[in-house]
């Protein structure tokens, strides 16, 4: 094991390596921009280096600026958590050039999964399945509407380079095509320096489901199984859970399989996510391959016991998988998780900045909390809304769902909006805790979901308090006369149920009562 690493990341992901680091005896080197001097990730590292002002193309995306700051620190190896350089093969190629550890697959198999396009002719080659399409970017409009009638309307506009959503547009009609076409390639101009587009069959209704992998350098591929990622606005992912009602053993198996098969044919080690679609008949094609650490990995080793943060150092520095090859692992339990942003989702999750002024953090069996944020952080618009991930896990999942409603329930957040409103909707709708949900689930459910909070005036919650002590009051004579027959059981019911009042109320509207 190397004995200093280079931390090349901010926020919740940057201080759970750094928490991996320290469980394992290997001193961190945090690195942050200017906006992120007084961050958590910098105060918990054994050592930080400021690389520059807040934009990120200006600190954390300056490949030559890690790489340099490795060396002088002495670290001997690079993690990049997720985001920003992670999945960029000539800066993993870089690390390597510079005599350092890169903590991620090999960059020839980042560049072989990196583009949509690419993944898919590789997946082809290794009999992998994959939604019918093409995979060649797009000439023009008109091959693209060649191509459309020939799988048959509606088919899905994908960025070759893309992710997180973007360069991404479902084409229900002839005449929309071209438009949609326009716009893509725009979105991933802009997002990915590159414009390339390739088309897909569109399949109404499906789930998206994921297939955790580990690879070491000796041979050794596991799946460590399925997250369910359908709760999605937008293309992008808001709550996870592991594992999924959909799949049954079974399936896991097969999936797995074919998952272990696509990372082989891009002979990649470390750690690393395979994204499938599911249809409604049990059919999965597989989409892209990620080729880093999740934001969602927290649920998988919640049924697994496994610590992914730990095996990707562990196998960054040789080591061997302890498994047989081949194994696919069967979850115990059951881990959800909402990933919890700065944003208002009744204002169209619209992006919130200001002071954190108060939080309040949920616990309890079960509750895991990876945040980055504290009381008295601020939040700006330099970087992704995303605050933190709360995650639970319990025997079934009737007791997750149970657990997150409580621990969302716990969560205090001040100063900024947030979408833990949001997320305990989520929690009590029937669909999802029935698991009826697919990917376009949450866009058609979206209005009631986010909607805006219905007002309560405080003189209203005032009102029902003072209701319920009155209660009490009437009450109190007959709860003494039967004292001696229960002596607390009368005296306590009728303040409990004003302070619920309140609590239930307060929590509804964010406010917190004194």
């Amino acid at each position: 094991m190397f004995s200093r690493l280079l931390v090349a990341n901010r926020g919740e992901i940057a201080l759970r390596i750094i928490r991996a680091c320290r469980e394992l005896g290997v001193r961190s080197v945090a690195v942050y921009s200017e906006a992120d001097a007084r961050s958590p990730h910098v105060r918990e590292a054994d050592e930080a280096v400021c690389i520059g002002p807040p934009p990120s193309k200006d600190s954390y995306l300056l490949g030559d600026r890690l790489i340099e700051v490795a060396r002088a620190t002495g670290a001997e190896a690079v993690h990049p958590g997720y985001g920003f350089l992670s999945e960029r093969a000539w800066f993993a190629r870089a690390v390597r050039d510079a005599g350092l550890v890169w903590v991620g697959p090999p960059a020839e198999a980042i560049e072989a999964m990196g583009s949509k396009t690419a993944a898919r002719q590789l997946a082809i080659g290794a009999g992998v399945p994959v939604v019918p399409g093409t995979t060649d970017g797009l000439r023009d409009a008109a091959e693209a509407a060649g191509i459309a009638e020939r799988f048959g309307y509606p088919v899905l506009l994908k960025a070759a380079a893309g992710g997180g959503g973007k360069g991404m547009r479902v084409v229900r009609q002839p005449g929309e095509l071209a438009a949609a076409l326009a716009a893509a390639r725009r979105e991933a101009q802009n997002a990915f320096g590159d414009d390339s587009v390739y088309v897909e069959k569109y399949i109404e209704g499906p789930r998206h489901v994921e297939i955790q992998v580990l690879f070491d350098h000796h041979g050794t591929g596991l799946a460590i199984g399925e997250r369910e990622c359908s709760v999605q606005r937008r293309h992008q992912k808001m709550i996870e859970e592991a594992p999924s009602v959909a799949v049954s053993p079974e399936l896991r198996r097969r999936m797995g399989e074919t998952a272990v098969a696509a990372g082989r044919a891009a002979g990649y080690a470390n750690a690393g996510t395979c994204e499938f679609l599911l249809d409604r008949d049990g059919r999965f094609y597989f989409l892209e391959m990620n080729t880093r650490i999740q934001v969602e990995h927290p649920v998988t080793e919640c049924v697994t016991g496994l610590d992914l943060v730990q095996w990707q150092l562990r196998i960054a520095a040789g080591e061997r998988l302890p498994f047989a090859d081949g194994t696919v692992f069967e979850p115990r339990g059951w881990a959800i998780e909402c990933r919890i942003t700065a944003e208002d989702p009744a204002n169209g999750f619209l992006p919130s900045t200001g002071r954190i002024t108060h939080l309040h953090l949920p616990a309890g069996p079960g509750v895991r909390w990876d945040g980055g944020i504290e009381a008295g952080g601020e939040v700006t618009l330099f970087y992704d809304p995303m605050l933190a991930k709360l995650v639970v896990h319990a025997p079934t999942r009737p007791l997750a769902i149970a657990r997150m409603h409580r621990a969302l329930s716990e969560l205090v957040i001040e100063g900024v909006e947030t979408s833990r409103e949001f997320h305990l909707r989520v929690m009590e709708h029937p669909d999802f805790r029935a698991g009826d949900i697919s990917i376009q689930w949450l866009e058609q459910r979206l209005p009631e979901l986010a909607a805006p909070p219905v007002p309560v005036r405080v003189e209203q919650l005032a009102a029902v308090a003072a209701a319920l002590l009155a209660q009490r009051d009437r009450t109190a004579p007959a709860q003494r006369a039967g004292a001696d027959a229960s002596p607390a059981a009368g005296r306590a019911a009728p303040r409990d149920a004003a302070a619920d009042a309140w609590r239930l109320a307060g929590r509804r509207e964010g406010l917190r009562s004194s």
